[in-house]
């Protein structure tokens, strides 16, 4: 098969200049480059980026998956390319192969829908939570799974044209869960690739003011919108458990309590739930949908 065209998305709020400038020095220097390069500003003006890039500047903070659909828009409406590559403005790419690595995978398998990059600090070390499988003691096994990680990956244009988008309402966490499980759904694989690598500082998610909220009342509707009625108490009984456990804040509590509520009273979108056999694919792959 010909190799397939990229496109680069990253979604910044200008508050990181020098580390978007060495991002976009690092995907200039890939030894294949990018058909386009697509620098959303969520609610900043993208005036002090010299880059040349395509630049779409929004008034107000649309979230994660708001800006990042934002850029995939402008690629899917200009028919430039076939893979979009999507990066944290605070990532960079150690290596110049990345894109031609990438090219080479989708090449390969026309079922691919995802590809997961390795998020590695600069010492190359790997959090547990940023390997998107169950047994997350080694960073460095290759192989399909059942999520991906949003600082570092790749999305297939055919794919997005048959299951659409980020789902925009969810603003800030979970939003990679919705779309991972959409593309299982539909036949498409994910895949973690550890060989391609996104650098980026060590980080808890929790250091977002609204982390504990947000991803109280996004599991609730991931779980509405998704999954097949017998599992919904399930999956949010696993993760109220680990979250009762794993969590020693008494306002990150509150913030959490307060998100499960609207959850529960707020609309989360259209309901289309995975089917059974996605179920048991995914069980198979190693990560059931009830944890």
């Amino acid at each position: 098969m010909p190799l397939p065209r990229i496109g680069v998305v990253i979604v910044t709020m200008g508050t990181r200049p020098r580390e978007l400038d060495a991002l976009l020095a690092s995907v200039g220097g890939q030894d294949v480059p990018p058909a386009r390069i697509v620098l959303v500003g969520n609610a900043t003006p993208l005036t002090d980026v010299s880059a040349d890039v395509t630049k779409i500047p929004l008034e107000e903070n649309l979230g994660c998956p708001g800006g990042r659909n934002v850029g995939l828009r402008a690629l899917l409406e200009s028919g430039d390319v076939d893979v979009i590559v999507e990066l944290d403005d605070d990532g960079l790419l150690i290596a110049d192969d990345v894109f031609r690595k990438v090219q080479r995978l989708y090449a390969a398998d026309p079922a691919l829908g995802i590809v997961s990059f390795r998020v590695a600090d600069e010492l190359g070390e790997t959090q547990r939570r940023h390997v998107p499988r169950l047994r997350a003691g080694d960073p460095m096994r290759r192989g399909q799974v059942t999520a991906f990680l949003g600082g570092g990956h790749a999305l297939s244009v055919p794919m997005l044209a048959e299951i659409g988008t980020w789902p925009e309402h969810f603003f800030f966490c979970h939003e990679e869960t919705d779309l991972a499980w959409r593309a299982l759904d539909a036949g498409w694989k994910i895949l973690y690739e550890p060989d391609l690598v996104l650098q980026h500082p060590k980080t808890s998610p929790a250091r977002h003011a609204v982390y504990h909220r947000f991803t109280a009342r996004n599991r609730v509707w991931l779980a509405r919108r998704r999954l097949p009625l017998p599992l919904v108490p399930v999956y949010l009984g696993v993760w109220i458990l680990l979250h009762l456990v794993r969590t020693r804040s008494v306002s990150g509590l509150g913030a959490w309590a307060a998100g499960l509520l609207e959850g529960m009273r707020t609309p989360c979108g259209a309901r289309r739930p995975m089917k059974w056999r996605t179920v048991w694919h995914m069980t198979r792959l190693g990560r059931p949908p009830v944890v």
